[in-house]
């Protein structure tokens, strides 16, 4: 299926991400069916890496205590193929960085996660215009490739990311890490508003939220809102952790029922309040 079919439902999509293999394979395994069955309109199942440099401290650990505990690329293959199994339904993001795609090697990396039952990726580390190989491989399978924007994205670089991004078009609401935050940016609306003004691909925001009431915050200015760090906590800290998983969702998606999905784009700021720094921003 396509990543897309999480959108277009009339409220705002709700997309958790968590770490595979943490705090062990099957735990997480339990975890992400919990959320799939909570409720939750797509999953982005995070591939363990030994170098995270767009994760805060709270997905770092996760993927080293899963590392630690012998996760492999090929063995998070294995878990969405398990997941399929499961009957879990909702499309399945693999999110992770090039450097282990590229140890596996790339189209057998792509190969196999779609005779998995992935159904796209996100790699925080390759911008568009060094994706060709693994775009050609995407088409061939029929996997979506998502790609980054960040708020001090510059407008000429805005029109090609969203091009090529399938989908969706993940808006890293911050210039930092991942990781909870006590209230959103400011700015935020601002920078959804000049991605609107150049895409009418669904727009998803991560990095950051942690409570209902910033989900629902953002579901009133994009089509989806991500959530990792703060479900990876609700978990750690439980005895039972797939129902903590559970609670958590419902919990998001509770606060995000009164938060519709914009019906049409809102109207593009000024030019002076478009401009921005060509500052990179950390990537995701």
């Amino acid at each position: 299926m396509s990543v897309s079919s999480a959108f277009g439902k009339g409220r705002p999509a709700l997309m958790p991400y968590f770490t595979l293999g943490y705090p062990d394979d099957e735990t997480s395994l339990d975890v992400v069916a919990a959320c799939a069955a909570a409720g939750a309109d797509a999953l982005e199942l995070g591939i363990p890496f030994s170098d995270p440099l767009a994760d805060g401290p709270t997905i770092q650990h996760s993927t080293q205590v899963a590392l630690q505990h012998g996760m492999t690329t090929r063995r998070c293959l294995d878990a969405v193929a398990e997941l399929r199994r499961r009957g879990v339904r909702v499309p399945l993001v693999l999110m992770g960085y090039l450097n282990p795609i590229l140890a596996y090697g790339l189209d057998a990396f792509v190969a196999d996660a779609a005779r998995a039952g992935a159904d796209g990726f996100i790699v925080p580390d390759l911008p568009p215009d060094e994706a060709g190989e693994m775009q050609a491989a995407c088409r061939h399978h029929g996997l979506d490739l998502v790609f980054l924007l960040a708020p001090n994205s510059p407008p000429d670089r805005m029109r090609p990311v969203t091009e090529q991004s399938r989908g969706f078009v993940y808006l890293v609401s911050v210039t930092g890490v991942t990781g909870a935050r006590e209230r959103l940016p400011a700015h935020l609306e601002a920078f959804v508003r000049r991605v609107r003004a150049v895409t009418d691909k669904p727009l998803a925001v991560g990095f950051g939220i942690s409570t209902p009431q910033q989900a629902a915050a953002v579901g009133r200015l994009a089509d989806g809102v991500i959530v990792g760090s703060a479900l990876i906590r609700a978990v750690e800290g439980s005895p039972r952790p797939a129902e903590a998983a559970a609670a958590f969702v419902q919990s998001m998606k509770t606060g995000m029922k009164a938060s519709p999905p914009p019906s049409s784009p809102p109207e593009v700021p000024g030019k002076n309040a478009a401009r921005q720094t060509d500052a990179p921003a950390a990537p995701k």
